[in-house]
């Protein structure tokens, strides 16, 4: 279900200290953006913001980058975050509005993203000619790992059956290890957990929830090329190889 569209979403977003207009003019900057010099996290398609802003707010020790391209959405995620960082205002969190399909306009290896969140995205499972639109398909993998940090991770949820499988596929295909894998997050006792609405919308119809971390591995040669795809462009700037701190 779409989201109305809020009279109120661009004073929302003018007056917002954390939300970050042209994100492009980042790209390699991003670190500058936060009072302090630590981790930087990036979650994509963060939705309403509700557990994105209970995880930042569990992890001060973390600068969290959360993107998604709708603007009125994003409206609703900045007035969760006020909520739950009030009365203070989030300083290790922003927002952005940023098409995932061209991301490699918005980010860089300098940017030093240890991990990558995608939760609940929309599955394309309709027609396969929309397979490429999938935010874990190998074309949006290739674009990741241009900026993604050495060892760094992708943690990825979802409650759809064909998505999954399709996904586990993708990964090992570009080069990831699957870390960790459950068919039941719920169940499976795994920690830290922070539930958006969608996941509690979909747990509660009963509904199992899938979940993966992909850790990139190194790779000394570039991909082949797939048929009709033009290729991922090239990442400058340097990263230290840094793994994924422990946030249980």
């Amino acid at each position: 279900m779409r989201m109305r569209r809020k009279a109120w979403t661009e004073p929302k977003l003018d007056a917002c200290p954390y939300f970050i207009e042209a994100p492009s003019a980042h790209r390699g900057q991003w670190q500058a953006l936060f009072e302090r010099q630590q981790p930087v996290m990036l979650e994509i398609g963060c939705g309403k913001g509700v557990s994105t802003a209970q995880m930042a707010r569990a992890n001060p020790d973390v600068n969290y980058i959360a993107i998604d391209e709708v603007r009125h959405v994003l409206a609703v995620s900045v007035r969760n975050a006020d909520a739950a960082y009030a009365p203070e205002t989030p300083k290790n969190l922003v927002f952005s509005a940023v098409d995932a399909l061209r991301i490699h306009d918005t980010f860089s290896a300098v940017d030093g993203i240890r991990r990558i969140y995608i939760s609940f995205p929309n599955p394309w499972d309709e027609r396969a000619k929309h397979h490429k639109r999938r935010l874990t398909h190998p074309r949006q993998l290739e674009q990741y790992r241009n900026f993604l940090a050495p060892g760094g991770e992708i943690w990825f949820k979802t409650d759809n059956d064909a998505l999954f499988t399709a996904s586990k596929r993708y990964f090992r295909e570009c080069g990831f290890e699957i870390a960790f894998l459950t068919d039941d997050l719920h169940a499976s006792g795994f920690s830290p957990n922070y539930i958006s609405e969608h996941e509690a919308l979909y747990s509660g119809q009963g509904k199992a929830i899938h979940f993966l971390i992909a850790r990139m591995l190194p790779r000394e040669t570039p991909p082949k090329q797939r048929e009709n795809e033009a290729p991922c462009p090239e990442s400058t700037g340097d990263s230290a190889p840094i793994g994924p701190p422990d946030l249980s």
